[in-house]
């Protein structure tokens, strides 16, 4: 697997994702209305066109599966038994319809987990960009990893 095992992860490790996504219009209609979120700030044009931001924006859920979701490859794929968490979750800058994301990840502490041998918790800070480089999201999450198999 393309994923890190917990003994892979250094602490203060960066990684830059190679993977960059423009938002879509259908993006946003489609996530709002695969979680029900009628919230027309997201789905109704004009309604939108009358807010403090003139425009429909991104479903912020929708943002925060993106930033997290782009670092599996480089960091989680096969590797991890679960999420245990997202802390500190937060959205400095809307993401409108045609902005491009780009993420990145940094490992900000692990610790082996006191209940299972074969596994630790690797704490990874997620930010993500837009195409001007301001950040648009970020949030701490906390990784359940597998060790290494033990060869033999």
């Amino acid at each position: 697997m393309a994923g890190l095992y917990f003994e892979e992860f250094e602490v203060g490790q960066v990684f830059e994702h190679a993977i960059t996504r423009t938002v879509t219009e259908m993006d946003n209609m489609l996530f709002s209305s695969l979680t029900y979120n009628p919230q027309p700030l997201h789905i109704d044009h004009d309604f939108a066109s009358k807010t403090d931001w003139g425009q429909p924006l991104v479903n912020s859920l929708f943002t925060l599966g993106l930033m997290i979701g782009v670092s599996v490859h480089e960091t989680t794929l096969g590797t991890t038994i679960g999420n245990l968490g997202m802390t500190d979750v937060k959205f400095p800058k809307p993401v409108f319809h045609g902005d491009t994301i780009r993420s990145t990840s940094e490992i900000v502490s692990k610790r082996e987990s006191k209940s299972r041998p074969g596994a630790g918790i690797v704490e990874l800070l997620h930010r993500a960009y837009n195409q001007r480089g301001e950040i648009v999201a970020e949030c701490t999450r906390q990784a359940f990893m597998h060790k290494k198999p033990v060869e033999g």
